[in-house]
């Protein structure tokens, strides 16, 4: 059986619209809904996915698989990822590389707590950029 992991963006800046442009290329995957701060309507996405306001996020929980977190390490990832992480299974991008400790610790407690699994820090920094930098 061949299900479908149902995703969730947050946060809709560069980083969000570059995993939107990145769902045609997993077909294992389906993009259900992108969730702002912003007010939806002034949300223009690259393809005619609904745009929600993250009050409506909560209420979404059992249709999404996986909630990516696309906000920002110095403020929004912090409170967001341990937020979430009680409700979904999430993947953050977390970078601050000095935090990233007590970050993991913080997301850890969320989403053992919800039963739920996350992955932080993933991506271009702290993933391939840092060990660019540790080579060169």
């Amino acid at each position: 059986m061949n299900e479908l992991i149902r995703i969730g963006i947050f946060g809709y800046g560069n980083l969000g619209r570059g995993v939107e442009a990145a769902m045609p290329y997993n077909p294992d995957m389906q993009l259900v809904g992108v969730f702002t701060r912003r007010p939806p309507e002034t949300v223009k996405t690259l393809t005619a996915v609904p745009v929600y306001h993250v009050d409506d996020l909560r209420g979404k929980k059992n249709d999404i698989d996986v909630l990516i977190l696309c906000g920002g390490s110095a403020t929004d990832l912090p409170v967001q990822s341990p937020e979430w992480a009680r409700y979904f299974n999430i993947v953050d991008s977390f970078d601050n590389h000095s935090k990233i400790p007590e970050h993991f610790a913080a997301v850890d407690d969320a989403a053992c707590a919800g039963g739920k699994t996350a992955l932080i820090s993933a991506g271009w920094d702290p993933g391939m950029f840092s060990l660019l930098r540790l080579l060169g």
